[in-house]
């Protein structure tokens, strides 16, 4: 498994130092370079120093992500910003997804804003051992064996609440997202999308060759949206 998969942690403790000129310049070239899981939606990514929030993280900088309202835009923006949360670890900088949080100004011209992730010099230690993970068991949110499973169950999600569910058979992995509670559905619907774009991503990191996309005719789950199929091969 990728290394920086098996100890990155979410950092909420910063160094409020400014990271140096050449580390941002590395981080804006890894921006510029992630892949989107949709190539179709438009998207953008920001550093901002300052955002605001109740229950938001002070960090020295803040990454901020939009996106164009369309269907898959919120999977396609985690799967972007895990991709960067995993650069941001392996190079020796904290992050952590902000839920709560958003950016102090709005310009005119910017797409929607969608999440924001904090990130800097730990004033914590940056990585931890597998087992200091607390998440579900693999029998809890899936069936079926596919080694890239683990990568998916070590994934970070909203209060750690792991709201997906996977179905492997025949070297594909299909993915399902918990519905959430009607009064709190256009809060949760929106993070749990995200979540299944960042454990996606963790899925993507182990795979070969990566496709996902929905496909007909594929089996429902009580309690749950039917999100897409991972493949190995395009269709």
């Amino acid at each position: 498994m990728n290394e920086i998969i098996r100890k990155r942690k979410s950092v909420r403790k910063y160094d409020f130092s400014a990271l140096d000129a050449a580390t941002l310049d590395k981080i804006w070239e890894q921006i510029k370079n992630v892949t989107p899981l949709y190539l179709d939606i438009r998207y953008s990514v920001e550093i901002v120093n300052k955002t605001k929030g109740m229950f938001g993280i002070k960090a020295p900088h803040y990454l901020i992500f939009g996106s164009e309202e369309k269907d898959g835009a919120y999977e396609n923006i985690g799967f972007i910003g895990q991709q960067l949360d995993l650069f941001l670890s392996g190079s020796g900088i904290g992050s952590c997804w902000l839920g709560a949080s958003k950016p102090e100004e709005k310009e005119e011209s910017a797409l929607p804003f969608v999440i924001c992730m904090a990130f800097g010099k730990p004033a914590e230690p940056l990585h931890r051992d597998i087992s200091e993970f607390k998440r579900k068991p693999l029998t809890e949110i899936s069936e079926g064996f596919d080694e890239r499973l683990e990568a998916a169950r070590l994934a970070p999600s909203a209060v750690n609440a792991q709201n997906w569910y996977f179905i492997a058979e025949n070297g594909k992995i299909h993915c399902y997202r918990k519905k959430a509670n009607p009064l709190l559905g256009f809060i949760y619907n929106k993070l749990h999308c995200i979540d299944m774009g960042i454990a996606l991503c963790h899925i993507a990191e182990e795979s070969e060759s990566f496709y996902f996309s929905k496909e007909l005719g594929t089996a429902t789950k009580k309690g749950y949206v039917y999100m897409g199929t991972v493949r190995s091969e395009k269709i």
